[in-house]
Formats: structure tokens, sequence, C-alpha cells
């Protein structure tokens, strides 16, 4: 049972109250970025998702799901999210705080039924109770998140500081080049993370891609977003815990981002689908790999997609610090350009009218020349019995 047309156009009209409830069905993770690959327009995505992030936010909108039933509290106070204000801007209602015990008693696919701050099974039985976040309860918690900040950073730099210390030979060894066919030496190569702006960046990026064709490197999530616009990836890196099947049967090489003492957990994955894979033992996240992996294998220029590196973007993914991403940095900065915002850098000045008045008077030129040139009238008498020719094969077809 899909949720009914009406109720869809108030969705995307914004006006999500005006209906008494939402009918939809189920969709249960533990991950916001998994359940989002198995959703349809009109689902009631259920998650388990504290501090809803930006990224995750944007993935539920594109999906037009119905509505979200979080099990974890949206705004816990750590830091402004941005998550919530997306999905309320949407038009997208967002029950907040129902417990973990909704995930065990939602089944995937059954049908369900959102009212107010009540969540029902088929059976109109009570599954979950919430707190339904409106545009005022989600400025107060964003302004008592504002408060916090201060201790948030000071707390973030200190875990990087900490974290710098571990992991400080990131910055004097990088890590271990794994074996891959796929040439990087003296080329460019594009790194994709599936972040904030990923879409955009990447359309605007289309000119770059088709001109120097630049190694696709996707990390996770990224192989996905490449996809999506039209690519294929050459080699995936990651933790292979948010690609899809379908990124992962490409064609990629495949690189599984293992825990320092060697452990991969990806690489189980990569045996069920009866893939194979380089496991690739680092610390730090699977993106700071992934540069430098590239920088090892000799690129000339790394562009990057997607990349977290404001201290926004670091409490949104729940990372204590950054000093793997800053380590990364200082080794490879000297080839990193970001692609983030290329596309806001540089517009194209010249407007529709501008060029339709530059086709009007090259015409008129033409015009003009031929009026007043010797073989005018020859050129003259050329162009209408083409027209002419022209015109009478057109009228023909539809006879």
């Amino acid at each position: 049972m899909r949720v009914p047309s009406t109720w869809f156009a108030h969705v995307r009209r914004g006006r999500a109250e005006d209906p008494p409830g939402i009918v939809g069905v189920a969709k249960v993770d533990l991950k916001t970025k998994v359940l989002v690959r198995r959703l349809d327009a009109g689902d009631i995505a259920i998650i388990d998702h504290a501090d809803l992030d930006r990224v995750s936010a944007d993935e539920l909108i594109a999906c037009r799901v119905a509505a979200v039933v979080n099990a974890a509290r949206s705004v816990t106070g750590r830091y402004p999210n941005l998550g919530p204000r997306l999905l309320l801007d949407a038009g997208i209602p967002l029950l907040d705080d129902v417990g973990r015990e909704v995930l065990s008693r939602v089944t995937e696919g059954s049908t369900v039924r959102l009212d107010k701050d009540i969540l029902y099974n088929g059976s109109d039985q009570v599954i979950a109770k919430g707190v339904l976040l409106t545009d005022d309860s989600l400025t107060e918690a964003l302004d008592d998140a504002n408060a916090g900040v201060a201790s948030q950073i000071d707390a973030f730099a200190a875990n990087t500081l900490e974290f710098l210390r571990r992991e400080r030979d990131l910055l004097t060894n990088g890590v271990d080049l794994p074996k891959l066919a796929t040439s990087m030496r003296d080329k460019h190569v594009l790194v994709v993370v599936r972040g904030y702006r990923y879409r955009e960046d990447l359309r605007a990026l289309r000119p770059y891609i088709r001109e120097f064709r630049p190694v696709l490197l996707a990390v996770d999530g990224g192989a996905d977003a490449l996809l999506e616009a039209g690519y294929r990836p050459r080699v995936i890196i990651g933790d292979m815990d948010s690609v899809s099947d379908e990124a992962l049967r490409s064609g990629a090489e495949l690189v599984v981002h293992a825990y320092a003492d060697g452990r991969a957990p990806g690489m189980d994955r990569l045996k069920d689908l009866g893939l194979d894979g380089v496991p690739l033992p680092a610390p730090g996240t699977s993106e700071d790999v992934a540069l430098l992996v590239a920088d090892a294998c000799g690129a000339s220029l790394i562009a990057v997609v997607g990349t977290h590196w404001t201290l926004e973007e670091f409490l949104d993914k729940g990372r204590p610090g950054m000093a793997s991403t800053f380590l990364t940095h200082l080794r490879v900065g000297g080839k990193v350009v970001n692609a983030r915002g290329v596309h806001q850098l540089y517009q194209s000045r010249i407007s529709g009218w501008a060029l339709a008045a530059l086709v009007v008077a090259a015409a008129v030129t033409i015009v003009v020349a031929i009026a007043y040139s010797p073989a005018g009238p020859i050129l003259g008498n050329y162009l209408t019995a083409t027209w002419h020719t022209f015109a009478y094969w057109f009228t023909g077809l539809f006879k």
C-alpha cells in the first residue's frame, strides 16, 4: 500500500500537516547510508541516526520518502546539525526519539501509518511514539546546540592533538602501496566521496573529466555517485559498507580499507559476492587512504569531490578529531585541488538573450553581404532554390 498521491502532492508543496495520517511501506536499517539504497518514493524510512547529518538528509529527500521515523534524537545538542532542517524544509515529517524498540517491532516492507506523533502498524496497533519535530521545536533545539559549540571545538582540538601523536607515521611513511593494474603515474586522479554537494560538483567537472580523462577513484558510496553521474569508477577504496552491489560489480579494482591490525570486515562482503579485493591496513579515514594511495601511485594532480574538511563535516561524520586528514593534507596538499564549489566559483556570464542577439547579428551580416556583393544575386537564387527543395521534401513527409 503506497502513500496516496494527494498526500505526496502535499509533501511536494511543503504542507505535510494537512492530511490526518501518512500511510506507507516501512523500510528499516541501523545505517541510513545503507537504507537509502532500498528506499522508494512514498516509503516511510525508519532509522537510528543521532544528529542526523546533511548528507543523509539530502539522500532521504532525493528518495522522496513520505516520512522519517528516527529511533534516536535527530538533534542531541552536540552541534547544530543541518539534516532535520532540510527534511522539514522539504515538507517531510520527522518523528523523533521513538526508541530503539521500533527497529525490532517493524518488519521490513510492512505497511505502517504515521498519525501525528504515533506510528501504527497495519492492524492499527501502536508501534512507537515520539516527538514530531516542528519548526519551533527544531529552532529551539538548534539554538541550544549553538550554545555548546565552543566546548565541542575544545574537545575536537584535544582529540586531534592526541591522534596526531598516534598517527604521525602517516606523514613520514604514508601507506603501503597496493598492487593495482590501474596506472596513475603522471595522471590526474579524481577522488569522489559521497559528501556535501557531490552531485553539483560532478556536474561542474564534466568538461574537466571529458578533456583530461582522470583516473576515477571512488571512496565507498562515491562509486554510486559516479555511476549516477554516468561514469564508471576505475578503483574503489573503502570499508565496503556503504557501496551498492552494482557498483562493486562495475569492474573497478577493489581495495578494502582494513584496521591497522589487518582485520578487514569488508573482505567478507566481497567474498559473498564472488569478488576479489586487496586489503590495505591503514589508520585514518577511507578518503584519507584514497588520497595517500593516489599520491603513492604517482598521480600528478589529485582533484577531490565531496571530501570532508570542515569542523561541521567531521562532527556530521561522528569523528572525534581530524588528525589523519590533517596529516594527509600536509603530505599530499601540493597535489590536491578541491572541486567543491566550482560551479559557484565560475559560472558563464553569457545569457541566452545575448546568444540569440549574436545569432541575429550574424544573420543580418550575412544578408547584407549577400545583398551588396557582386555574386549576391547568384547566391540568393541558390539559397532560394535550396529552401524550396527543403520545403517540398518536408511537406511530402506529411502527405
